[in-house]
């Protein structure tokens, strides 16, 4: 097996995600995952804790770029327009591979409650840390807190569109998920 071969991290992902796909979660072991792509067991866990945590493996750089984002808008932008450059930071991030495995990794998630947990997780983390960096730009916490829902509720909208088979190669995710925070924007202005 070629341990040191560039590009384990990603290949550990797809293997993953079509191992889930193939045979479900609870049937896939770190040993199939690994063998998949084509490195040794010691490999997985250098880069994944367990198997479960392969599908959340952009987290942390998602997070990060979601709050430089925040944190480089503007002075004088409002919480939705910060998070608005947060969603185009981390939306910048995103290429043909998250697009590729999108529909499949949906697929895994749903038939999984582990996995539906965890992404659930996921989604807290996220908008914990948007909530955060609004915070340290003086932005009120129930505003911040608002603010960083609808922005993650914008990214999980805009990236199940964007992730649709049917859209161009070309599209950019920023597109939509800065359209599905324009949208859901215009919702919340209309509960008063």
């Amino acid at each position: 097996m070629a341990r040191w071969e560039p590009g384990a991290r990603e290949r550990l992902v797809m293997a993953a995600v079509d191992l889930f796909t193939e045979q479900g979660y609870d049937a896939t072991t770190v040993a199939q995952i690994a063998e998949r792509a084509g490195v040794t067991k010691s490999t997985f866990f250098r880069h994944f804790p367990d198997k479960r945590e392969v599908l959340v493996a952009g987290q942390e750089t998602l997070s990060r770029l979601l709050v430089e984002g925040i944190s480089g808008a503007p002075d004088d932008a409002g919480p939705l327009d910060a998070v608005a450059a947060g969603l185009e930071r981390a939306s910048s991030a995103m290429g043909p591979m998250n697009r590729e495995i999108a529909p499949r990794l949906k697929a895994a998630v749903a038939a999984s409650a582990e996995l539906q947990a965890r992404d659930a997780l996921k989604t807290v983390s996220l908008a914990a840390a948007m909530a955060d960096a609004l915070v340290a730009r003086g932005v009120p916490d129930a505003t911040a807190a608002v603010a960083s829902e609808l922005a993650s509720l914008a990214f999980k909208r805009g990236y199940a569109e964007w992730s649709d088979g049917n859209r161009a190669a070309e599209d950019e995710l920023a597109d939509y998920t800065l359209a599905a925070l324009d949208e859901l924007r215009a919702a919340s202005a209309s509960l008063s």
